[in-house]
């Protein structure tokens, strides 16, 4: 315990005090506030904003960890801004959209936000809890501009510019743990193994884990991992000795399918559920493949990009007719949803005839019934709570659109509702 509370220690301090040189290194570039005017149709405007465009960011990343989800997140974005940029734009005025590659390395991250701070009215996309949490105090104190993260750590909440879309890290690891206890036989005095990343968001879900466990009788064996450790079988071994009978897994799509893979094959059968960012399609085409359709399911905050919805079969049929050779996964849904919600909000600020970062943000807390098409209705006018607290389960299925096939729809568990992220 002492030693992973050292280690998120240092990984804070790092990126505190790489915020601190950037923050000294741009201090001469205009901010939110600055540069104030009325401009086309009577709107004020600010940073990132002109009277023919709209300039957005979006940080993700396409080459390390997350590299399946950003491109995804990142994709359906751009088609998002191709549509209603063809459409007529949004108060008039185009959308263009920024996108940096930041590989999941902190330096990169917060270089990037850095570069774009001056340029943007705010960011459809922020892949990576530490992050953003890193950069939170310029955000909410002299930047200002909206942040819609793929990262769902509760650390985040609190904040009017920084807000999560659906359930946090913590809120999701309690429901995923009820589908565990209410149809994968787990039960009090059970022991429930954990395997989660070092940091915000592997210790945001240990958190639900823990909340979880006590509230059902359950003791949790936790197995803590690197964002670097592929290879699960140190872990796989750890949990087969200790004798659980069910695992929730906190991290990424290749640790996830080293796990249930390796679990398969060493004789350790048990249901194993993940966070939302768990899981990619493209494992089905592996060697863990088989293992994944029959032990794995993870907790989602929308339905799956394959649901029989209006919206979903649009996006579908849109998506493959602009990127015909990529599959279909989870990302689309997510950062459709997020362009989405940024571009409600900006609808909004338009016919409050304020496009400055902080008018903008006081339009996203309007939104308090968001229906975003995929199973959830979000409200994000509480900066301190996440905008939902549902989560879907989802297990990964070959024959089925998008490698994913609901088994639990939308739903809260009675522990998430007492439970305060």
């Amino acid at each position: 315990m002492t030693h992973r509370r050292q280690a998120v220690r240092g990984l804070a301090a790092a990126l505190a005090a790489l915020v601190a040189l950037t923050a000294a290194g741009c201090s001469s570039k205009a901010k939110s506030g600055d540069g104030e005017q009325t401009g086309a149709g009577g709107v004020k405007t600010g940073a990132g904003v002109t009277d023919k465009t709209i300039a957005l960011g979006a940080l993700t990343d396409m080459t390390g960890v997350y590299a399946t989800l950003g491109k995804s997140v990142t994709q359906a974005q751009q088609l998002y801004v191709k549509q209603v940029n063809a459409a007529g734009g949004i108060c008039g005025r185009q959308l263009e959209l920024t996108v940096r590659d930041h590989g999941y390395d902190p330096q990169k991250a917060l270089a990037a936000y850095t570069e774009l701070e001056p340029k943007v009215v705010g960011y459809t996309q922020f892949i990576g809890s530490p992050f953003v949490a890193a950069v939170k105090p310029k955000v909410d104190g002299k930047d200002k501009g909206l942040v819609l993260p793929q990262a769902w750590s509760a650390s985040l909440l609190g904040s009017p510019y920084i807000r999560v879309l659906g359930a946090t890290y913590d809120v999701e690891t309690i429901n995923a743990v009820d589908f565990l206890l209410k149809e994968k036989g787990l039960k009090s005095g059970d022991k429930l193994g954990h395997v989660y990343f070092e940091g915000d968001y592997g210790e945001n879900a240990l958190k639900g884990s823990k909340y979880a466990a006590e509230k059902a009788g359950l003791t949790v064996v936790e197995q803590k991992i690197k964002p670097t450790d592929n290879d699960m079988s140190a872990q796989v071994s750890a949990l087969k000795q200790a004798g659980v009978k069910a695992v929730v897994i906190s991290a990424g799509p290749r640790q996830a399918a080293s796990l249930v893979g390796v679990a398969a094959a060493t004789g350790l059968k048990v249901p194993v559920v993940g966070n939302n960012s768990a899981f990619a399609p493209q494992l089905l085409g592996t060697q863990a493949g088989p293992a994944l359709e029959k032990m794995y399911w993870f907790a989602s905050p929308s339905l799956p990009i394959g649901a029989d919805t209006p919206t979903a079969k649009k996006l579908v049929a849109d998506y493959q007719a602009a990127y015909p050779g990529d599959s279909l996964d989870n990302g689309i849904v997510a950062g459709w949803t997020a362009a989405g919600v940024f571009g409600e909000a900006l609808k909004k600020a338009c016919a409050d005839k304020d496009l400055t970062r902080e008018g903008v943000d006081k339009a996203l807390l309007s939104l308090k019934a968001h229906d975003a098409g995929f199973g959830m209705t979000h409200d994000l006018g509480d900066p301190k709570a996440p905008s939902s607290r549902e989560s879907v389960i989802i297990q990964p299925d070959k024959s089925v659109p998008g490698g994913m096939r609901t088994v639990r729809q939308p739903f809260v568990s009675e522990a998430a509702k007492t439970y305060t992220p």
